[in-house]
């Protein structure tokens, strides 16, 4: 089975938010490779935070950078580079979701980007996307990225309000599945996560 990578059109359009309504749904495994900043309050503890099924592992990120910078810059600062060999996917029989950083081309170094991480995971992508101007541009770019590579995309997840205008323009070019929606929700909670994880259809 296929680990299911959580990408984005950009920064901040909700994959962690989409990670833990699927984590919660699937009763799957999260792990995040690379966490930039916030290891406090990181990615991994917010979709702990969010689920309550007891079922699901959350793994140890394999690089956990102090600044909350793209991974590259973090990675030099803390005087260190990020090296693709050293992360292995978790071991695990469950489902794993991975969230990644960022969006596709965020760089890990100076040669390797987050779509580079994607392909050697041979992970399946769900692409996270958010409305607003310049949005419809930034999710057929990354589709496109993704044929490129010959990565396999299951289908886009919209986060927050809809538009039906965008919608129609992004699936009149592209052949990709759409998953559903998650609207926006103030207060998100684990009984909230679940509700929301009923929007989402991964058949």
């Amino acid at each position: 089975m296929k680990p299911l990578f959580i990408t984005g059109i950009g920064t901040d359009v909700g994959k962690t938010v989409v990670s833990a309504v699927l984590v919660e749904k699937l009763k799957a495994d999260y792990w995040k490779p690379v966490q930039s900043g916030d290891l406090i309050n990181s990615d991994t503890q917010k979709v702990r935070h969010l689920v309550a099924n007891h079922k699901s592992v959350f793994h140890q990120e394999t690089y956990r950078l102090n600044q909350p910078f793209s991974p590259h810059k973090s990675a030099a600062l803390d005087g260190i580079e990020i090296d693709l060999q050293s992360i292995s996917v978790p071991d695990t029989s469950n489902r794993l979701i991975i969230e990644g950083a960022g969006g596709l081309m965020v760089p890990l170094n100076n040669k390797h980007y987050v779509v580079d991480l994607i392909k050697l995971f041979e992970a399946e992508v769900i692409l996270v996307v958010k409305h607003y101007l310049g949005s419809i541009n930034h999710t057929l770019l990354s589709l496109e990225l993704l044929n490129s590579k010959n990565i396999p995309v299951k289908g886009i997840i919209f986060n927050g309000g809809s538009d039906s205008y965008s919608e129609q323009a992004i699936f009149d070019h592209s052949k990709v599945s759409r998953l559903g929606n998650i609207p926006f929700v103030e207060g998100l909670s684990a009984e909230k996560i679940t509700i929301l994880g009923k929007e989402i259809d991964l058949t």
